[in-house]
This record gives structure tokens, sequence and C-alpha cells, in this order.
């Protein structure tokens, strides 16, 4: 259906697991709106204890979407774009896949509506 390059499917699913938990998601935005942050600065911001940031942070370095690195005693975290950029091609690619069938379909259904005795049997 889609074509992708090898381990492509893969980084794809692994940014879509990520994805899935919200906390993640604000993680993902507060880190994009900031360049790079801390946990304990990142956990300011949310409903969560510095302990539950940490993890989702592993969550997201292991799909590839953030990258830890210690800045003296701190570890100072950035959003990485190729996991999502990979995941942005294959979606986009799944939405004109069923652009075109769905253009194929009103096509069939304006070309009966014309002629309708072109798709009654005989």
């Amino acid at each position: 259906m889609t074509e992708e390059r090898p381990g492509a499917a893969e980084v794809v699913d692994s940014v879509l697991g990520a994805l899935a938990d919200p906390t993640r998601r604000q993680l993902l935005d507060l880190l994009a709106a900031q360049d790079e942050a801390t946990a304990t600065t990142l956990a300011e911001r949310l409903p969560v204890s510095r302990q539950a940031v940490v993890k989702h942070l592993a969550v997201l370095e292991a799909a590839g979407l953030v990258s830890g690195g210690r800045v003296g005693r701190e570890v100072r975290y950035a959003v990485r774009p190729a996991a999502l950029d990979t995941t942005a091609r294959w979606m986009a690619s799944l939405a004109a896949y069923w652009d075109r069938r769905l253009a194929n379909i009103k096509r069939v259904a304006e070309a009966a509506e014309r002629d309708p005795s072109a798709t009654r049997p005989e």
C-alpha cells in the first residue's frame, strides 16, 4: 500500500506508540517550544512527578523523538525531528493512497449517475 524504506515501519510503530500517551505529547510540545529542557523544568509544567517525566522521556528517547545530553550535572532533552519526519511521510503516503481510492469511487459514482444502464447487470 505504501512504500517504506527499510526500518521505517519500526520507526513509525515506535513513534505512534510513544505519541499514544497525552503526557508524552505534552512533553514533546513543551520541548519543541523551549528548544531544550531538563526533566525537573518539564515536571514543573505538568501535573506529574519528575520521576514520571523521566520515564516518559525514556519512552520518547527510545522512539527517537527526543535526545538527552548531559551538561554538567543536568540532562537536557531536545526534540529530534527525524523520527517525526519519517512518520509524517508515511502518513502522507497513506493519505495520498486513500485520496486516490476516494477519487476513483467518486469517478465511478458520477459515471453511474450519467449512465445508469452501465452499472446494471443484464
